[in-house]
């Protein structure tokens, strides 16, 4: 066990603060991509793994419903972290002498109030933790960044102004990869994630879905993606209970009949503060 759990991005990223929040006794890995951040746990320089697999006000972070299916990992637990965006200088800066904002382009449209406000220019990076770490090396008050407190901490920014979003209820939620599943009932309701593919025949999607609602299952997320083909769509589901409660298990075996493919991706309890 290395007791590390790797992220995309810089020290100091959103996915560095889900991982202090879900799993604060672990080590955090930094990796330079998501593909990098499942191989770390592949290979066994990680335990775990933490995900983005969508943000409220964004959707769906496309690149993970596509790696998921194939990384060989399980969802083990999931974490939903608040996005406060802080505007971040070097020290000794003041709000009037910063002209310009660098961070990630989804964050920079998040707080376009506050820089019209302020006459703050935006500077696209390529991502928050990232610009940070950049405006720290450069140390040009004109230039600041736009991340979490946490960035601030580690390259030693003074937060000029804090929790700066245009909608102040944007959280993003992750996902816990292990290479071990864990059905084990752990909470008191349990969340099941699966892909499923539908047959190409007439109505196949609303002949899937019917076992849900005759048999009571709440399902919380349906996604479609495309697979390489335009005929064979995939769809990503979460639905509330355990693969082994009577009325889940006939449900999905009713899913079988109309699916060419059907995998779980893990089941495991749902957050605390799951909105």
């Amino acid at each position: 066990m290395t007791n590390r759990i790797a992220f995309q991005g810089e020290p100091g990223a959103y996915s560095h603060q889900a991982c202090r929040k879900a799993r604060p006794e672990m080590e955090a890995m930094p990796c330079r991509t998501f593909e990098d951040a499942i191989d770390a746990v592949k290979s066994g320089a990680a335990d775990l793994a933490m995900l983005p697999v969508e943000n409220s006000t964004y959707g769906r972070v496309a690149d993970i419903h596509t790696l998921l299916p194939e990384s060989g990992l399980h969802i083990i637990d999931e974490a939903f972290v608040r996005v406060h965006i802080n505007l971040l200088a070097v020290p000794g800066t003041t709000l009037d002498q910063v002209t310009h904002a660098m961070s990630h382009t989804v964050l920079l449209g998040q707080c376009k109030s506050f820089l019209k406000e302020h006459g703050i220019h935006r500077i696209t990076g390529a991502d928050t933790a990232g610009s940070a770490k950049q405006v720290a090396e450069t140390g040009n008050p004109a230039t600041a960044a736009l991340a979490a407190e946490l960035a601030g901490e580690i390259y030693g920014l003074d937060v000029l102004a804090r929790h700066i979003e245009d909608n102040h209820d944007n959280t993003t939620r992750f996902l816990i990869m292990s290479p071990k599943a864990d059905s084990s009932r752990r909470g008191d309701t349990m969340i099941t994630s699966f892909i499923f593919q539908v047959r190409n025949i007439p109505a196949a999607l609303y002949k899937a879905m019917g076992g849900f609602a005759t048999n009571g299952v709440n399902m919380t997320k349906l996604e479609s993606y495309m697979d390489g083909s335009f005929t064979a769509t995939q769809f990503y589901a979460d639905i509330e209970g355990h693969p082994e409660d009577a009325h889940v298990k006939r449900a999905l075996d009713e899913l079988g009949y109309f699916t060419s493919r059907l995998k779980i991706l893990g089941v495991y309890p749902a957050a605390a503060d799951r909105t």
